[in-house]
């Protein structure tokens, strides 16, 4: 059933079919255009015999009117007849005498109608005659007559259903045969697909730097490599920061449990005073506050991660948000004797609460990174239809190959930046760009004059 079921579905057989179904109405087209003129012209063909026939019997049927020559007509008539059985003569007239073919009533009222060719349904008979209605006038002695020259329409019918059924053979093989050729190229033309297939089956972890070769590919397929070239490029580059971010979460997981495991080991060894005890359990507790922010961080990452947006919006002033963050952090920029000066502001759609966490991170990230006794700068502006809020703080220029990777999990310039000791675990930007894109914004890294700047880019 799987074999049937990739068949069907196959693409050679999908073109084959196309192939088909075009061949098929090549063929009506051709076929229709071709039998309606056939049809066309075996119509004329007996209508044109008649008129040929009657043409040469029509002087001597007007030249004379006595018995005598009469009778030279009938004997005409005979011998016509006998010759070719498809012909057949009737004269209708009011004297006997003048007769030909005996004809019957349902003759002598066909040749009361009208004049010229008609189609004449004999009992007996599946196909009609068609018969040229003629009127000799009176002459001599002979009377007015109606003069019928009819011929069996048998042989044109037949004509007609053999070469319809030609037309019907030959569309039916040629529609085969287009299927099956059609088949053939379809399987060649996809030579280069299967093997391109085969040669992705090869890719897999954790060797992903190698690439579709697409020198020798049609230009269809080109295209096709060239989007899966940068398509596994993307797949690498996020294959190699899931494999540093699997090791950033790890160390940074291992300190902390590392000093519960060895704190506790130690104070197991030997009897301890209470208080000993409790200076273990509130070591221990710090140690346990920094795993569940740890987790925490990650979790919110991980929600951010599957597309969720910031929903609880309201139109706030920024630097109102900024001056209520600046009261909660109040302590640690007294503590870290740095100062704060807020410019501008503007107002955008945001869900406090997540902005305000932002601004924490981003505020936090320039207190870690400014001398005592300097100032950090934010700034906010409306940018066209955008909101920035920029965090400059005073230090040490960034290589500008760090900038565009500062928002990324765990990264940090060198070890020198890093300072798990008062919290950081390297989330903290991570988090300020998921909660921009939450937002539908972006966010920004610089280092110039003697300042570094992050900040965010919202929709205004």
């Amino acid at each position: 059933m799987y074999w049937k079921a990739v068949r069907t579905n196959s693409i050679a057989l999908r073109l084959s079919l196309l192939f088909s179904l075009v061949a098929l109405g090549v063929f009506l087209l051709i076929g229709g255009a071709l039998y309606k003129q056939v049809d066309r012209s075996l119509d004329l063909l007996p209508e044109a015999e008649l008129d040929a026939r009657y043409s040469v019997l029509e002087s001597a049927l007007t030249r004379y009117g006595t018995r005598e020559h009469w009778a030279k007509i009938t004997n005409k008539l005979n011998l016509l007849g006998e010759e070719d059985r498809r012909i057949r003569f009737w004269v209708v007239s009011g004297d006997a005498h003048y007769e030909y073919g005996q004809p019957d009533a349902a003759i002598r009222d066909f040749a009361a109608g009208p004049l010229g060719m008609r189609d004449l349904q004999l009992k007996g008979r599946p196909y009609p005659y068609k018969v040229l209605v003629s009127e000799l006038p009176a002459l001599d002695r002979r009377p007015a007559l109606r003069f019928l020259l009819g011929i069996d329409t048998e042989t044109f019918w037949h004509t007609q259903h053999t070469l319809l059924g030609a037309l019907i053979s030959l569309a039916v093989i040629g529609v085969l045969l287009a299927s099956a050729l059609g088949y053939w190229a379809a399987r060649i033309g996809l030579r280069p697909l299967r093997a391109l297939s085969a040669e992705a089956q090869q890719l897999a972890p954790p060797h992903l730097s190698a690439r579709l070769y697409a020198a020798d590919l049609p230009p269809e397929l080109q295209q096709f490599a060239g989007t899966f070239n940068a398509t596994l490029e993307r797949v690498e580059q996020a294959y190699s920061r899931l494999e540093g971010f699997n090791a950033d979460v790890a160390h940074e997981l291992r300190s902390p449990l590392t000093n519960l495991i060895g704190q506790t080991q130690v104070a197991l060894t030997r009897g301890r005073s209470a208080e000993h005890y409790f200076e273990v359990l509130q070591s221990n507790l710090e140690e346990l506050e920094r795993l569940r922010s740890i987790v925490n961080d990650m979790l919110f990452l991980a929600s951010a991660d599957q597309g969720n947006k910031a929903t609880a919006l309201t139109s706030s002033s920024l630097a109102e948000e900024v001056a209520t963050t600046l009261d909660y952090l109040d302590y640690i920029l007294e503590d870290a004797q740095v100062r704060v000066q807020v410019s501008g502001d503007a107002r955008a759609r945001i869900e406090k609460a997540q902005l305000r966490r932002a601004l924490i991170n981003l505020l936090n990230n320039a207190v870690q990174h400014t001398a005592r006794q300097q100032v950090i700068q934010v700034h906010i502006e409306r940018q066209g239809e955008q909101v920035c809020i920029a965090v400059s703080n005073p230090g040490p220029a960034i290589e500008a190959v760090h900038l565009p990777r500062l928002f990324e999990r765990f990264y940090r310039v060198d070890a020198a930046r890093s300072n798990s000791a008062v919290g950081n675990h390297g989330l903290g930007l991570a988090i300020v760009k998921a909660i921009a894109l939450m937002h539908g914004g972006s966010v920004f890294a610089r280092s110039q004059a003697g300042a570094n700047t992050f900040g965010i880019l919202l929709p205004a």
